[in-house]
C-alpha cells in the first residue's frame, strides 16, 4: 500500500496519471493530456485561484446586479429631498356657469444629494443626486467591455502583422517593422486630446465616445504584440516540422496560422490576460482625465474624476469615490494574479 501511494506521488510529479481500476499500478499509467496538465498547474495556484474569483465576481457584480438590484437607474436622480409647491388659479365659465380651478405643482429644490448609505442607498448618492452602488455595476460593464474589445483588436492585428513579417521577412518584414517604430513614437495623449475635441464637436453621444477611443487606442497599441510574434516566429520557422510542412506543399497561410501562431498562443495568453488589467487602468486614467465616458453616463474613472473638481467629497465623502478605486484595484489584480498564473501553468519546464 505504502509503495503505491509512493508511485502515485511520484506519477504527479512527473506530469502522469493513474486510471481507477483493479489491475496492477504499473500497467495502469498513460500520459497525462497537456490541456489538463496546463489546467492543473493553473489551479495548484492559490493566486490563480484568487484572481479567478476576483474577476468573475466582478463581471457577475456588473452584469447580472442591475438585474437582480433594480431600485434606481444608472441616471435616475434621487428626487427625494426639499419640495416647494407652486400653484396657478385658471378661471373659466361654461353655459354661463364659472368655475375656478387652483393647480398644483410640486418642484424640487433639493435632489437627495450626497446622501449617506441607506437602505435606499447601499453606498449613498453622489453630487448629482445619482445612485453610487448601481453607477458603480454600470461603470464596471463599460470599463471591462472596453478592456475586453481593446485587447483581443489588439492582439488578432498583432499576431496578422507579426506573422506575415517573422514569416516573410525580407521587405515585408521592414515595412511593417516601420510602421511599428513610427506607431510607437505617436504621442498618446495629446493626440486623444485632439480627438476628444473633434468627437465633442461632432455631437457623438457621450456613452459612445469611449469605444471610438479605444479603437485609436488599439491602432497604437498593436506593434507590441506583432513584435511578440515575429520574434517567436523567427525562431520556429526553422524547426523541424515547419521543413516537413514546406516538403508537403502548404500553403504560406497555413504555416503560418495552423503551425506557427499555435506554437506562439501560450505567450500571447499571458500577454493578453496581463494587457487587460493595463487597458483597465488606460481606461480609468482617460475617464478621470474627461476623455472617456461622459456625465450622466457612468465608468469607474468617470465616478472618481469627481474629486478633482471638489475637494470637500475628496476629504468628507470617501462613499463617492473609494468604491470606484477599490473596484480598478481588484480588476488589476485580479488580471494580473490570472496571468502569472497562466506564464507559470504554460511553462514546459514547470514540473509542479
Amino acid at each position: 500500500m505504502e509503495e503505491n501511494k509512493n508511485k502515485t506521488e511520484e506519477l504527479e510529479e512527473t506530469n502522469l496519471s493513474v486510471e481507477d481500476t483493479e489491475e496492477p499500478l504499473d500497467k495502469t499509467v498513460r500520459l497525462m493530456s497537456p490541456t489538463r496538465m496546463v489546467v492543473r498547474r493553473f489551479f495548484r495556484s492559490k493566486l490563480s485561484i484568487v484572481g479567478l474569483i476576483m474577476v468573475v465576481g466582478l463581471f457577475l457584480f456588473s452584469f447580472l446586479g442591475p438585474v437582480v438590484y433594480n431600485q434606481w437607474g444608472e441616471i435616475e436622480v434621487d428626487k427625494s429631498g426639499k419640495y416647494e409647491l407652486s400653484g396657478s388659479t385658471v378661471t373659466y365659465t361654461v353655459n354661463g356657469n364659472e368655475y375656478t380651478i387652483r393647480q398644483t405643482t410640486e418642484k424640487s429644490i433639493d435632489d437627495n444629494s450626497l446622501a449617506p448609505p441607506s437602505a435606499d442607498h447601499i453606498l449613498g448618492t453622489d453630487k448629482q443626486g445619482y445612485d453610487v452602488f448601481v453607477r458603480l455595476m454600470y461603470g464596471g460593464r463599460i470599463s471591462l467591455i472596453v478592456s475586453f474589445i481593446a485587447v483581443f483588436l489588439i492582439t488578432i492585428l498583432g499576431v496578422v502583422m507579426g506573422g506575415l513579417a517573422g514569416y516573410f521577412g525580407g521587405v515585408i518584414d521592414t515595412v511593417i517593422m516601420r510602421i511599428c517604430d513610427v506607431l510607437m513614437c505617436l504621442p498618446g495623449i495629446p493626440i486623444l486630446l485632439i480627438i476628444s475635441t473633434i468627437l465633442d464637436s461632432s455631437g457623438i453621444p457621450g456613452q459612445y465616445r469611449i469605444y471610438l477611443l479605444m479603437i485609436y487606442l488599439t491602432f497604437i497599441s498593436w506593434p507590441g504584440t506583432a513584435r511578440l510574434v515575429r520574434g517567436q516566429i523567427l525562431s520556429l520557422r526553422e524547426q523541424e516540422y515547419m521543413v516537413a510542412a514546406e516538403a508537403m506543399g502548404y500553403s504560406a497561410s497555413r504555416k503560418i496560422f495552423k503551425h506557427l501562431v499555435p506554437n506562439v498562443m501560450p505567450q500571447l495568453i499571458v500577454q493578453m490576460s496581463l494587457s487587460l488589467g493595463s487597458m483597465i487602468l488606460y481606461e480609468a486614467t482617460l475617464s478621470y482625465l474627461n476623455l472617456g465616458v461622459k456625465a450622466p453616463y457612468a465608468a469607474w474613472g468617470t465616478m472618481i474624476n469627481i474629486i478633482s473638481q471638489d475637494t470637500d467629497i475628496l476629504e468628507n465623502y470617501l462613499n463617492v469615490w473609494v468604491p470606484a478605486g477599490v473596484c480598478i484595484v481588484i480588476a488589476v489584480l485580479g488580471f494580473n494574479f490570472i496571468g502569472d498564473g497562466l506564464r507559470d501553468a504554460l511553462d514546459p519546464k514547470a514540473r509542479r
